[in-house]
């Protein structure tokens, strides 16, 4: 009785099982980027990475900038959405709030979108908490165009914040980040000479709420006399 015909020898990569939905894409690429960050995220070494071919991965995604959106969709339907007060302040507070921290956790996400724009990649379901500061604004009585005012200077000192520390804190672990100056040339610079000595234990200091706060006050106290609240 003639032997049965050898087993095909498989090909590709062995030892785990191919990825056949998007959402098993997502949880890879983020593992990926986790990995080695966002910017070495390729299709190629996503389809890798998963086990199966890029022609078959570009039938869940278009390409790079598709999955970077899907992740951040993804990534934000993830948050607990914490209650919003009905005190517009109070509202807008935060919203911000939870938009630093969403961010902080994941700074590369910062980084993707501090560009201007990106509110139109995202899905209304990502897009909460900006909506609510958006609305706090509004009924705070800011006219249409303060309220996107308001928004935009809240994300670049959000974006600002988040970037600086997260920038510094890669610096440090890789032996990168210079020690502080505590002496500079009181002639010339004689206002920073002053406070050096101070430098390196306020920049530890966790300052955005405070900064936060500061912010938002200031921008709504330019609100103009003759909006009211919830007209456009």
């Amino acid at each position: 009785m003639p032997s049965p015909p050898p087993s095909p020898v498989p090909h590709g990569r062995t030892g785990r099982p191919p990825v056949t939905s998007r959402a098993q894409i997502l949880t890879a690429a983020r593992r990926l980027i986790d990995r080695d960050g966002w910017e070495k995220l390729t299709v190629r070494r996503l389809a890798a990475e998963t086990g199966i071919g890029a022609t078959t991965m570009y039938h869940h995604i278009r390409g790079k900038d598709d999955l970077l959106v899907l992740l951040l969709n993804s990534y934000v339907d993830e948050i607990e959405r914490p209650p919003l007060p009905d005190d517009p302040r109070e509202r807008i507070l935060t919203a911000a709030t939870a938009m630093h921290d969403a961010l902080a956790s994941w700074p590369w996400a910062a980084e993707i979108l501090s560009a201007d724009g990106f509110v139109g990649l995202l899905d209304e379901s990502a897009l909460w908490m900006v909506d609510a500061i958006v609305g706090g604004a509004r009924d705070h009585g800011c006219a249409p165009a303060q309220t996107v005012g308001v928004f935009r200077d809240i994300w670049y000192y959000t974006v600002g914040e988040v970037l600086v520390r997260a920038h510094s804190a890669r610096a440090r672990d890789n032996n990168e980040h210079p020690a502080y100056r505590e002496i500079f040339d009181a002639t010339r610079v004689p206002h920073l000479a002053a406070v050096a000595h101070l430098w390196a234990e306020e920049a530890a200091r966790d300052s955005y709420p405070r900064g936060l706060r500061a912010l938002v006050d200031g921008l709504l106290a330019q609100t103009t006399p003759t909006d009211s609240p919830g007209t456009d």
